[in-house]
């Protein structure tokens, strides 16, 4: 059967979780695999408005198993009180539904604390991070001092793990001027915490690894978006993980084999929320008005993204670095009315042409945008479900954003109502 990876081609916010609840209906298993509680997906349906940010989006759809796989970094707190709102709203969530890695590394306050105070240092340019203690979390991982799932089972071995925690960090925190952490409450905090976590805890790579055998659909669910990957995004404006398609196998302990289908997601335009380069901005009504038509805040944080016309140099790059079979392309019916279109197709630097965004963070944000421009159409495309509903100028702007990215279209979104698509490749096809 058919696994899918569903992963973001641009800076987040491309609709991604839309797309995965469309697609979880045939899958069994929707899993998390990278990210922590900075990434938001807004699902709608029914009318009813669910907003996940550490959830998989198959939480709200009945009989799907739904996975927080060993690649995610996990705020206890943030979880318990996530799975709190969404079972007011009347979705099930117990350990039939829901399964954490027990090697997942945990979000604790003190990564949260650390992420603020490095955000407010004087005369330290800011990341434009969210304050949650993503990076702080993961920096801990790699460190080897980070605090797991499994951890929480047993006291002595939380001794452990906090003590070499504390060392790093209450050396941190004094440079910081900040209070040392109390290692006692910060195990109390833990242990109390724990039975509420551990009933979802499990050895996660050996459950997927029997489903896939037994031939389930799983469905795998990035976080964020391909440029902001630490290593192939616009460093150092980027998030702490790595959110390319590749990283599904690693985060949840299935090997690469297991990916049939990479489904990029990618705004008929580009936004971002944030610091760091962003060729294609706009500072003029135009930016403005996508803005406004496309409710551009973000789902976590309720920051206005930062709005410009669709750039295919980078999406190129993202359908590259990422293996993309078929993108989808969201919020077209965001781009109805405009009289003029317009499309990065390469840039310019020192009075050279490039096909690409450089690696060095100066000519990043040195480069400027060479745009083609399209003809626009003022009919409306919101809820088209098939070609026939779009206006011949929307067909060719799909095309030419084909042509650009060297990749195709596999569905194209026309609202956030779940079946507002247009289908052309089935994902799931066997």
């Amino acid at each position: 059967m058919a696994n899918v990876v569903v992963v973001g081609a641009q800076w987040g916010d491309e609709g991604k979780g839309k797309v995965v609840d469309w697609l979880s209906e045939r899958a069994d298993v929707v899993a998390r695999f990278q990210g922590g509680h900075n990434a938001g997906h807004t699902l709608v349906i029914d009318g009813k408005v669910f907003k996940l940010s550490l959830l998989p989006s198959g939480i709200v759809r009945g009989g799907k198993l739904s996975v927080i796989g060993n690649g995610v970094v996990l705020d206890p707190w943030a979880l318990l009180s996530e799975i709190d709102k969404v079972r007011g709203q009347g979705v099930v969530v117990d350990p039939d539904t829901l399964m954490i890695a027990e090697n997942a590394a945990l979000i604790l306050p003190v990564h949260g604390e650390l992420d603020r105070a490095r955000e407010g240092q004087t005369g330290v340019a800011k990341i434009g991070t969210t304050g949650r203690g993503i990076g702080p979390a993961y920096e801990d991982k790699v460190g080897r001092r980070a605090v797991r799932v499994a951890d929480l089972a047993d006291g002595a071995t939380l001794d452990l793990r906090i003590g070499r925690l504390l060392s790093h960090h209450n050396a941190l925190r004094a440079g910081l001027g900040l209070e040392p952490v109390d290692a006692v409450a910060l195990k109390a905090q833990l242990l109390e915490v724990a039975p509420r976590i551990l009933p979802y805890a499990k050895p996660v790579w050996k459950v997927m690894h029997d489903m896939r055998r037994a031939g389930k659909r799983i469905l795998f669910e990035g976080a964020q978006g391909a440029l902001l990957d630490v290593d192939f995004g616009t460093y150092p404006y980027v998030t702490s993980s790595n959110t390319l398609a590749g990283m599904a196998a690693t985060g949840t302990g299935l090997g690469p084999t297991a990916v049939d289908f990479v489904l990029g997601i990618v705004k008929a335009y580009t936004t971002r929320v944030g610091e760091g380069p962003f060729p294609t901005e706009l500072f003029d009504a135009d930016g403005e008005r996508l803005g406004e038509r496309g409710h551009e805040f973000g789902t976590v944080t309720g920051r206005k993204r930062r709005c410009g016309w669709f750039d295919a140099v980078l999406v190129r790059h993202t359908c590259a670095t990422s293996g993309v079979s078929g993108i989808v392309l969201t919020k077209l019916d965001v781009l109805d009315g405009f009289e003029t279109l317009k499309i990065c197709v390469g840039y310019e630097l020192d009075g050279q042409r490039l096909d690409y965004l450089p690696t060095a963070a100066n000519l990043q944000a040195r480069v400027t945008p060479i745009y083609e421009e399209m003809p626009g159409w003022r009919e409306s495309t919101a809820g088209a479900r098939s070609w026939a509903d779009l206006p011949g100028a929307a067909i060719k702007y799909v095309r030419r954003v084909e042509e650009l990215i060297q990749c195709s279209v596999a569905m194209v979104s026309t609202g956030p109502e779940r079946d507002d698509t247009i289908l052309v490749t089935d994902p799931f096809a066997d």
